[in-house]
């Protein structure tokens, strides 16, 4: 009787323990890092995702001065390597505020699709392209000019701008359902 008993335990607990991982694993499957105090839906597209985060406000705020939340809810697929709040506060003072006015739209779409590579390339893409090319890998932006991708530290990629400005990625592979975010530390500029 007791090994019966221990066999119903045993199996009643098999079964709860499997039933509470198939309840759970749609909603943690579906989170992918936390960035700027909010989750990342790998479901919702780029959009959907930077509204949230608190370290991307800015660059949200820019967006939608530019007029380019339609394009980036579009399908795509996109690479952005989205800059954080702190990284536009490294620009000379004033500038974004400047960048936000209605007549400086063109510049602001053009700064802004410069951090924009079509395609869907994750960290393991990039480190490839760099590893193929010879230490670097140079990628065409939406915006028309190129962005140089190197091995910063192992494990760790640098992206350098027109201007020969360095911008480390910190926060890799954030799967959108529309392409991928790289958070970086440094706003890329084409000019």
């Amino acid at each position: 009787m007791s090994k019966h008993r221990h066999l119903l335990a045993a199996t009643a607990f098999a079964t709860f323990a499997l039933v509470s991982t198939v309840m759970l694993a749609p909603a943690s499957a579906e989170t992918t890092v936390n960035v700027g105090g909010a989750a990342m839906y790998p479901s919702k597209n780029i959009i959907q995702n930077a509204v949230n985060s608190k370290d991307h406000t800015t660059l949200v705020a820019a967006v939608k001065a530019a007029g380019l939340v339609d394009t980036l809810q579009g399908t795509g697929p996109f690479t952005v390597f989205a800059p954080t709040n702190e990284a536009f506060g490294k620009l000379p003072a004033g500038t974004v505020d400047t960048l936000l006015k209605t007549e400086n739209k063109p510049t602001l779409t053009k700064v802004l699709t410069y951090h924009v590579v079509p395609g869907r390339m994750t960290a393991t893409n990039l480190m490839k392209a760099v590893k193929d090319g010879g230490g670097m890998a140079k990628l065409t932006t939406v915006e028309g000019a190129e962005l140089v991708v190197k091995q910063a530290a192992p494990g760790k990629l640098s992206v350098t701008d027109a201007k020969g400005d360095v911008a480390t990625i910190t926060i890799a592979d954030v799967l959108q359902s529309n392409g991928v975010i790289h958070v970086v530390d440094t706003v890329l500029l084409p000019m």
